[in-house]
């Protein structure tokens, strides 16, 4: 492109000004690469909220972890962050998949992962939900390619051996705190041996039933199992309330027996005591005192018997003696009934 007027400049000049326009270009060349270097620099700044790890690698190799907050590292490609949710609590299904969360909840039944054996060879179905988190960042992205996929193959393999070493009795009725806890101790070695970088947090027994076929039998059978649990828990119920108060009861019988055998004890040595004394008293003075037992006996004994005094001298016998009101008074009564009829 022609300078403006440029056969009018002479030539120095146009050399000149040739040269400035060049040197202006330059520098706006420079600012631009400089601008375009501060932005690359300024792109390395990067946010860990609080629930995340920064795990930072260079050239694809993890050379730090940092913590919640604002960070830097250096731009890409040198560098790159990635940002797990180490505090997120996460869960599988195995032996079903919740297709829609609902309300009402729906769910996809897969029997190849929940149907197994037990330990007595009886044939269960059996369903758990595994909840786990990030434990150590940079082993949950490195060391395994597929976590989900391997977590819930492990769990399987966790849920069938725990399983296998149980009594159906137990997987069905009591057993199931033992066994959520089994599982969870055995699939956080198998992870751990993986290096997988994943803390089990709680395992759950969703469902854990007959298969449909022999659903109905099985039932009968816990019902069964369930009524003699209870009886048992009644009669040592019974037991633990009957058995105290009847020692309560025998104790007290002992007791009063006790008291019973210290009274009479008492009684009787008063009883040979007072005895001992009037024998004394008796040997002393034989008549007076058999007079005076006499007296006493008979001051005991009269007031408590009917007398009837006879004066011979208003001429009396023993006629006046006869109970004659006593023998008139039911020849009375039944006349009066014979005349009320």
């Amino acid at each position: 492109m022609p300078w403006p007027n440029e056969e009018k400049l002479p030539t120095d000049e146009f050399v000149n000004r040739i040269k400035t326009f060049f040197k202006g270009k330059r520098y706006g060349g420079q600012i631009i690469f400089i601008g375009i270097v501060l932005l690359w620099l300024v792109s390395g700044i990067y946010i860990v909220s609080p629930a995340e790890q920064g795990v930072v690698r260079r050239f694809g190799k993890m050379v730090r972890i940092t913590s919640s907050g604002l960070r830097y590292r250096l731009p890409w490609p040198i560098e790159k962050v990635d940002t797990p949710r180490v505090t997120e609590v996460k869960r599988i299904e195995v032996g079903f998949r919740v297709i829609d969360p609902g309300p009402p909840a729906r769910y996809q039944f897969i029997p190849a992962e929940s149907l197994m054996l037990t330990g007595d060879e009886n044939i269960v179905d059996c369903q758990i939900i595994v909840q786990y988190k990030i434990k150590d960042p940079a082993d949950y992205l490195f060391n395994v390619k597929d976590i989900k996929g391997t977590l819930r193959d492990a769990s399987e393999v966790a849920l069938r051996q725990v399983i296998g070493n149980s009594d159906i009795d137990d997987a069905l009725t009591i057993g199931k705190l033992r066994i959520q806890q089994e599982i969870r101790e055995l699939l956080q070695r198998i992870m751990d041996g993986y290096e997988s970088g994943l803390l089990i947090t709680e395992v759950k027994l969703q469902t854990v039933r007959p298969p449909k076929e022999v659903e109905a039998a099985f039932k009968d059978v816990v019902s069964a199992k369930e009524d003699r649990e209870r009886l048992i828990y009644e009669a040592k119920g019974y037991q633990e309330d009957i058995i105290p108060k009847t020692k309560g009861r025998a104790a007290q019988i002992l007791r009063e027996a006790e008291a019973y055998r210290e009274e009479r004890i008492k009684r009787a040595q008063g009883d040979a005591g007072k005895f001992l004394a009037i024998l004394k008293e008796y040997e002393k003075a034989k008549d007076v005192t058999r007079e005076r037992l006499y007296l006493e006996t008979m001051e005991e004994i009269l007031p408590n018997v009917k007398k009837v005094i006879i004066d011979s001298k208003v001429g009396g016998g023993l006629l006046q003696l006869l109970p004659l009101e006593e023998m008139v008074k039911p020849i009375l009564s039944t006349e009066e009934k014979e005349k009320g009829r």
